[in-house]
C-alpha cells in the first residue's frame, strides 16, 4: 500500500492497491473480487461503502471504476473483458508510488483529456468524481449499464417476476414468486438440480436497488427468515454488496447465503440471452500496427 495519499482527484487512493491486489490475484480478477478486496485493503468503513453519487451509484465503487480506466489508458492494465481485469507486463513490473500515481493521471488526461472542474484542493472534491461521472455517462454507458437500469426502474413484482424467469432459464425448477405474501423478507423459492441424485431447495430474495448496497444486517435478516426452511438461500440485486455483507453470507457455522450483485445479474442475462441480443462488431487496436508505421 502506497505510504501516502496521491495529490488528485479522490479515485487515484485506488489506483496503487488496485495493482497490488492483482498481483496477490495471480494478475487478473473478477471486478467485483477486486473492488471488495480493495475496499478491505484500505479499511473502507461500511459507512462510506453505502455513500452513492448523484446518479445513484456506490461513491467508492464508481471511483475504483475510474481507477480501473485510468490503469488500462496509461497500459496498467488489459481491457476488461467479461468483468475481468488483468495486469499487462507493464503493470506486473510497475512501482505505482504516490508521484507515479500522479504522473500516470497527468499523462492519461493529456491523451484523454476531459472537462473537469478546477478546484483549489482536488484530492478533497467528491464533485470532481462526481461531474467527471456525470459528463462522461454517454461514453462509457453500454448495454450492461442499460439493462441495469431497465431492470431497476421495474415495479416490485415484475422484478420477481423477471427473476423467477431468469432463474428458470438458469435451470431452477418449480421456481415460485411468493413476494406478496409478506413472508419473512422472502419473494421466492424454487428447486436446483445438481445432478438426478442431489437436489437443494433455495430460498432467494430480489432487491432493486440502485441507490444503495446490501448491507449484512439485511443478508442476517434473510438468513433469519430462511432458517429451517432451505437448503440454501440467494439474494439477487441490480445494485452491490458491502464487503462485510459478502463476508456474513459465507460465516462459518450458519448456512450459507449466495449473492449475485448487478455485474453477476448481467452475466445471467448474457448466458441466457434473456432480453439481449448479441451483435459482432469490431475496435481498431492501433497499436497492432504501429511495427508497420516504420520506414
Amino acid at each position: 500500500m502506497a505510504s501516502k495519499k496521491p495529490k488528485g482527484p479522490t479515485f487515484l487512493r485506488f489506483v496503487a492497491p488496485i495493482v497490488e491486489t492483482l498481483r496477490e490475484l495471480g494478475n487478473s480478477g473478477t471486478a467485483s473480487e477486486v473492488a471488495d478486496r480493495v475496499l478491505d485493503r484500505l479499511g473502507v468503513s461500511e459507512r462510506e461503502q453505502e455513500e452513492t453519487t448523484s446518479n445513484g451509484h456506490s461513491r467508492v465503487r464508481n471511483q475504483i471504476g475510474w481507477a480501473r480506466f485510468y490503469l488500462a489508458k496509461a497500459g496498467y492494465l488489459d481491457a476488461s473483458q467479461r468483468g475481468v481485469w488483468s495486469l499487462t507486463e507493464v503493470g506486473r513490473a510497475a512501482r505505482l508510488e504516490p508521484d507515479a500515481v500522479q504522473t500516470m493521471f497527468k499523462d492519461v488526461r493529456k491523451k484523454f483529456p476531459r472537462k473537469v472542474t478546477e478546484s483549489a484542493d482536488p484530492g478533497s472534491s467528491v464533485e470532481e468524481d462526481e461531474e467527471e461521472d456525470a459528463e462522461t455517462a454517454d461514453e462509457v454507458k453500454d448495454y450492461k449499464v442499460r439493462l441495469l437500469e431497465i431492470l431497476r426502474a421495474l415495479p416490485p413484482s415484475g422484478f420477481e417476476r423477471i427473476c423467477q424467469r431468469l432463474l428458470r432459464e438458469s435451470g431452477f425448477q418449480q421456481v415460485v414468486v411468493t413476494g406478496s405474501s409478506g413472508d419473512g423478507g422472502i419473494d421466492g423459492h424454487g428447486v436446483l438440480e445438481v445432478n438426478p441424485l442431489v437436489t437443494f431447495k433455495v430460498l432467494f430474495q430480489c432487491k432493486r436497488y440502485g441507490d444503495r448496497p446490501v448491507t449484512p444486517s439485511q443478508v442476517r435478516d434473510f438468513r433469519g427468515a430462511m432458517q429451517g426452511r432451505a437448503d440454501k438461500g440467494l439474494i439477487l440485486t441490480t445494485g452491490v454488496f458491502t464487503s462485510d455483507a459478502r463476508k456474513e453470507a459465507i460465516r462459518d457455522g450458519v448456512p450459507p447465503i449466495e449473492l449475485v450483485d448487478g455485474e453477476k445479474l448481467v452475466a445471467m442475462f448474457e448466458r441466457a440471452s434473456l432480453g439481449l441480443r448479441q451483435v459482432k462488431a469490431f475496435e481498431v487496436v492501433d497499436g497492432f500496427f504501429e511495427e508497420f508505421r516504420r520506414a
